[in-house]
């Protein structure tokens, strides 16, 4: 499925959300429609786990992390366990200055992300 900046792909009843490096540059008001173009068929899917995978984007401002918030708070109602995958040096920085690592483990890429949510 292609919403605009973000993909979402399948891997069993795990979904992964792929934004593309513009993703980083949207402004407030496209953030917040393409949250509701994400959430929708994540509502749908209900998957038992959640891949953010950010080895397109370098960098993730206040703006992403409120995307990613609002996903998580969105899912975790459903049971759903959310990861990171394959975050650059910038975006593991800001999610370690906001304690969102500890939040969210944070993997080398999708598919370290989803060999550790299968495990589970």
């Amino acid at each position: 499925m292609e919403i605009p900046t973000f993909s979402i792909e399948k891997a069993g009843d795990i979904a992964i959300v792929i934004p593309s490096p513009t993703a980083e540059k949207m402004a407030e008001d496209l953030m917040l429609t393409a949250t509701e173009l994400v959430l929708d068929p994540l509502d749908q899917m209900k998957p038992s786990g959640l891949v953010f995978d950010l080895s397109e984007v370098d960098y993730v401002g206040s703006l992403f992390l409120g995307f990613l918030l609002r996903c998580h708070k969105r899912v975790k109602k459903h049971g759903c366990e959310v990861v990171i995958a394959g975050a650059s040096p910038n975006a593991r920085e800001l999610l370690h200055l906001t304690g969102l690592d500890t939040l969210w483990p944070i993997y080398n890429d999708r598919k370290e992300a989803i060999a550790a949510l299968n495990s589970d």
